[in-house]
């Protein structure tokens, strides 16, 4: 691809030497702004640019030549061209089917199509990676003029509700951009590192981010230099983007436009007026705003407050959610800290102290605390550290079983690196081969979670049902990332996927997930109950049928009519609802069919130890 064009380096002048010492540097990848941090000595800063600024738009244009990166972009996109790629990061990690209500309302088409989300502009099809990279390949080539030498490894920042494929799409998009991530981090552990909460420091916190597209909260454990999120929530769509819009609207009406045409010229200029206004507003308690060119509009604090406050008051109420979630007071925390630049709104701080009953930690700017707290992670990394970054997984990872249940194998919140094995075996006598079905989500049933990938596990010994012993193991790494191992244990017959699909779920689909799982908790109980049943009665169904044809012959008389009648009765009802009718009925089979099983049984035994002498079947059980 073409190299980026740096805006606001005038002149880079020849490539950086190559350093091996060279220090890995800190990237905060947002979804409006983006920054570079480094560590020196264990004091971070943001890199900044020719004009002083440390943040990036992310923000691309294409067309007519080399990508343009950062404010001349943001600029185009003001202009309304649709050359311009703006919050991208939306879309990491997503399908084109998980953007097509989405789709509406970006500055740009979505080409349509299965597997990763293709986008245009300029008459150039792009994937969200390839955006990214251009970004990452800006913020890299800011880092080498900073530091006069090359720039080759980084630790980036990911959202905590960051799944998988998003993970998986970030670190692809950092290699095309020629960086070796060494790790990624979740946004509010960053945060808590640059606040030195690893020095020393105990207990639990709370990190409440407010960016301009998207809000997170989540509680961190802090205990003897490790770093554990205990629990995290959000919503994908609400930020200080929000709160613009409610005075952009405000300033519109008393100009007398109608709020249809929000999109026009004139309400665009009402929303970066509006912008304007509300970063005023943070130090000033009155402001005079002219939208349009025209006359000026006043606007106090108090009026913003009123506006804004059922956005802020919509975090209020998602931060209590996961404290009760979590099974703490607000008395129980240590400290809060702020993130994200709609943070600065006065009445942002005012209800986090409330809610929390302390002033929250807000001396680091807080646009740059991620990107600092990611540049002492690499300085770390890269030079040594005691500290221990132990993040979780947004959601539960598991397999598919017989009749579609899904089998939960690493639970949701599990904290990372981890690794869990469980046992399975086969359904049905002479089985050679296994279906491996990997998913997430927090739903029972398999067609109600997410599919990651699929693969089989091949030449198994051909033994009778129940007879194998599989063993998956599930691995995930220090980043998020999954590898899925299944193994037959008596042949070592193995089979892996490493799972990187290329697209995920978006930040608001695992809270939906979330909400779905505990609003159809009961439901989703009864249908696996009735699944497990239906499993349980299919399989007694086989068993029986495979004894009846290879040992019809001890039956007695009368017997193998009413063994047919049972095996009748319960396949009628497996097919029904009534979980307690299949129940009863796999009971009254295994009461028919008793007798008949322990002939087969004595049989056994009496076959194996035929000839034998009583000493040498005492030998064999001592051995």
């Amino acid at each position: 691809m073409t190299p980026v064009q740096l805006l606001d380096i005038q002149e880079p002048g020849a490539a950086p030497p190559p350093r091996d010492d060279a220090p890995a540097v800190g990237i905060d990848l947002g979804t409006t702004n983006s920054l570079v941090a480094v560590a020196r000595g264990g004091a971070p800063e943001a890199l900044r640019g020719a004009g002083g600024r440390a943040l990036v738009p992310s923000v691309v244009a294409y067309g007519g030549g080399a990508p343009v990166v950062g404010d001349a972009a943001l600029a185009r996109l003001g202009d309304g061209g649709a050359d311009v790629v703006a919050s991208i990061k939306r879309l990491m990690g997503r399908g084109a089917e998980d953007v097509a209500a989405l789709a509406g309302t970006l500055p740009y088409r979505v080409v349509p199509g299965e597997g990763m989300v293709r986008i245009e502009a300029a008459g150039r099809v792009l994937t969200p990676v390839e955006v990214s990279a251009d970004i990452l390949r800006s913020l890299r080539a800011r880092a080498e003029a900073a530091l006069g030498h090359e720039v080759s490894r980084a630790v980036v920042t990911v959202p905590a509700y960051f799944d998988d494929a998003a993970r998986a799409a970030t670190r692809d998009a950092a290699s095309l951009a020629g960086l070796e991530v060494l790790r990624l981090v979740s946004e509010p552990t960053a945060a808590a590192l640059a606040y030195g909460l690893d020095k020393g420091a105990e207990g639990l916190y709370a990190v409440f981010d407010l960016g301009g597209g998207t809000f997170d909260v989540s509680i961190l454990k802090l205990e003897k230099g490790v770093f554990q999120v205990l629990a995290t929530g959000g919503d994908a769509a609400l930020g200080g983007d929000d709160f613009d819009r409610a005075l952009a609207l405000r300033l519109l009406r008393a100009r007398g436009v109608a709020d249809g045409e929000l999109d026009s010229a004139g309400a665009r200029a009402a929303l970066l007026a509006a912008r304007r206004a509300r970063e005023s507003l943070t130090a000033r308690p009155r402001v005079s705003v002219a939208p349009d060119g025209g006359a000026e509009v006043e606007i106090d604090r108090a009026e913003l407050d009123r506006l804004i406050r059922p956005h802020v008051d919509r975090a209020i109420a998602i931060c209590a959610g996961v404290l009760e979630d979590s099974g703490l007071a607000p008395g129980d925390l240590a400290g809060v800290v702020l993130v994200g630049g709609a943070t600065r709104t006065p009445l942002v701080a005012e209800r986090v102290a409330e809610l929390f009953g302390r002033p929250p930690l807000a001396d680091i700017d807080p646009d740059e605390v991620v990107a600092r707290g990611a540049a002492l992670q690499a300085e770390a990394l890269t030079v040594g550290s005691d500290t221990l970054l132990l993040d979780v997984t947004p959601l539960s990872l598991g397999v598919e079983t017989m009749g579609g249940l899904f089998e939960r194998i690493v639970p949701r919140n599990t904290p990372i690196p981890v690794s869990r094995a469980q046992d399975f075996t086969t359904y049905e006598d002479g089985q050679t081969g296994m279906a491996i079905h990997v998913l997430q989500g927090e739903r029972e049933m398999v067609r109600e979670n997410r599919s990651l990938a699929r693969f089989e596990l091949k030449g198994l010994p051909p033994m009778t049902a129940g007879a194998a012993r599989i063993r998956v193991t599930f691995a995930v790494d220090a980043d998020g990332l999954l590898t899925v191992r299944a193994r037959e244990e008596t042949t070592g017959t193995e089979g892996f996927v490493e799972v990187k699909p290329s697209y995920g779920l978006a930040d608001g689909e695992i809270e939906r997930m979330l909400r779905e799982s505990m609003a159809h908790a009961r439901g989703d109980t009864g249908r696996r109950l009735l699944a497990e049943s239906r499993v349980e009665a299919e399989r007694m169904i086989l068993a029986t049928r495979a004894a009846l044809d290879s040992d019809g012959a001890l039956l007695e008389p009368g017997e193998g009519a009413r063994i047919e009648a049972a095996l009748e009765s319960l396949a009628a009802a497996a097919g029904g609802e009534d979980r307690g009718l299949i129940d009863s009925r796999v009971t009254a089979l295994d009461e028919s069919a008793r007798a008949f099983a322990q002939r087969r049984m004595d049989r056994s035994i009496g076959a194996a130890l035929a000839g034998r002498g009583v000493d040498a079947v005492e030998a064999e059980l001592d051995a």
